[in-house]
Formats: C-alpha cells, structure tokens, sequence
C-alpha cells in the first residue's frame, strides 16, 4: 500500500483537497479528526491540556475550547510546544492505528492529511508527500472569513513552516490559488501518477 501524506499551511485547502481524493474512492484519514477526539471530554490528553493551561480553557461539556486555547498557544511558541507535545503522540497513535486498518483491507493507497507533518518529523513515515499551497494574503483572507481577525490569522501562518519550504520537500503540489476546476484537475494529476 502507498502511504501519502497530504499537509500544507492553515487555510491552504487541504480538507477540499482531501474530499476530492476521497471522492475518487481514495482511503482517506484526517489528521484533525483525531486531534478533536484526543482533545473531547474525558481523554488524558484533555486533562493534561487542563492541568498545563487551567480548567478555564474547557467548553461546558469538558472538552478543550479550541477558541480560548487558540489565542493562548499562538502567542507562546513555549505554550504551543507544551500542548503539542500532549496532543501529537495521542494523533499520531489514532492515525497510525487507522492507516494499518486501512491496510488490512487491502486498500492500495491511503492518504493522511497531516497539517504539521513536516513541524512533527512525520514524513520519514510516508512514501510520497503532497502539499497544497496558495499566497499568503489568500490564506490570511480565508482565515478571516472563518472569523479571525488579520492579526490572529497572520500568527497562525507565522507559527508554521512557511508555503515554499513545504512545497519544496514535497513530491507533489496542488496550488489552490486558482478555480475549484482548476484545484480538481490537479488532484486528478497527483491521483494518476500515484496509481500508475
């Protein structure tokens, strides 16, 4: 089975790049899926989040409230390494568990989209590495359609690896600059050399 990793910058258009994959009957597993798992209502991980951050940081039902942490580790390289470092080996237990799933079913390709893929040192765990990617301003403009302010979107781009260095380790790039028919043609580019 073909391990591909699908990563790239917040707001880069890895979930619409992941959907069309899955669309092609591609076995797909999310990453973020299982962040927001390890990080509901009753995990450890949750607990150690509480017990690093403070009991406030949690949503009435016990899970992590990811809009009062998000300002709190995006303005801490300190803080967001310390809640990385409790939320990453819970993930990357998930996803490993999910794609030897996938395996076993005989699938011949699965694709794990990984935001920190290259942050976390997981892609000596891949055999071909896909990276969207798009200007800046486009990925501070989505951001702030999704409610944040410029500056809040500006600290998440700068908390990560930048576009071009991704891009630059990846096998292969889908630019989500241009038109969805534009992205989809692409996917279906990536998809043919990976089964060829």
């Amino acid at each position: 089975m073909i391990r591909v990793a699908l990563t790239g910058g917040i707001a880069t258009g890895k979930s619409y790049v992941l959907d069309q994959f899955r669309k092609c009957g591609v076995a797909c597993v999310d990453a973020d899926a299982f962040a927001h798992e390890a990080t509901s209502s009753g995990t450890d991980a949750t607990a150690a989040i509480a017990a690093r951050f403070g009991r406030n940081i949690l949503a009435p039902d016990g899970s992590v409230d990811r809009a009062r942490l998000g300002p709190i580790v995006f303005a801490d390289a300190a803080a967001r390494r310390d809640l990385e470092a409790i939320v990453h080996p819970a993930v990357y237990r998930a996803l490993s568990s999910a794609i030897d799933r996938v395996a076993a079913g005989g699938a011949p390709l699965v694709v794990a989209d990984i935001p920190l893929l290259f942050e976390t040192g997981a892609q000596r765990d891949f055999d071909r590495i896909v990276v969207t990617s798009c200007v800046p301003a486009l990925q501070i403009a989505r951001l702030v359609e999704r409610g944040l302010s410029p500056a809040a979107a500006s600290q998440r781009l700068a908390a990560q690896w930048p576009n071009e260095e991704k891009a630059s380790l990846a096998d292969f790039v889908i630019r989500t600059d241009g038109t969805f028919a534009e992205t989809d043609r692409q996917v279906d580019q990536v998809l043919h050399a990976l089964t060829s």
